[in-house]
């Protein structure tokens, strides 16, 4: 049981020790810069498109759902939407290969005025990385939020937000929900719900 209490503290000091280093006011005008991006797109009629794999897919999920239904206070629903229907991923990954589950739906439905926030803890998931491409073809801006070095996103990103170093995806997925709450809190801000 000693062995199990001190993992667990370990868990929480190493947590800690990323938000720590996390928490510059670079990367908080980066989110700002991010936030403001996104509320322009609703502004524009845009909407905001977000995508991931595994856990990063549960918090491109988790934002989508609390733009659209509710953060913190009741408000009017905001246009997001998660690429993460079962029908489509499964479609497109037996037709065309799994790298493109991501980069058919922002073929499909992205617009100009809309944003992409695409996440990826290691910034080199390959399907990401194609609906981050397609996104810019289209005209769209996109939002990453990454880990490690930053990966090939970081290049494509017209903001990156990345995570400190880690290796492994336990502790930027952290930051990156601490993340995703400031995007919404500023956007439901900056549009004044």
């Amino acid at each position: 049981m000693e062995n199990i209490k001190n993992t667990i503290q370990q868990n929480f000091a190493e947590a800690q020790n990323a938000l720590e280093q996390f928490s510059t006011p670079e990367n908080f005008e980066k989110i700002a810069q991010a936030a403001q991006l996104m509320a322009d797109s609703i502004k524009n009629n845009g909407k905001i498109i977000s995508c991931g794999n595994g856990g990063s897919m549960c918090d491109a999920m988790h934002f989508a759902e609390e733009i659209t239904g509710r953060f913190r206070l009741n408000r009017k629903a905001l246009p997001a939407v998660a690429v993460s229907d079962p029908a489509h991923i499964t479609c497109v990954a037996n037709d065309y290969g799994y790298e493109y589950i991501f980069q058919k739906f922002v073929e499909g439905v992205g617009l100009p005025q809309d944003v992409l926030l695409a996440i990826s803890t290691s910034g080199n998931s390959q399907n990401v990385l194609l609906a981050a491409e397609t996104a810019l073809e289209k005209g769209m801006k996109v939002v990453a939020l990454t880990g490690k070095g930053g990966g090939k996103l970081a290049e494509l990103a017209t903001i990156e937000i990345r995570a400190p170093h880690s290796d492994f995806a336990d502790r930027p997925q952290e930051i990156h929900i601490k993340i995703i709450h400031s995007l919404i809190h500023s956007i439901e801000q900056i549009m004044g719900v």
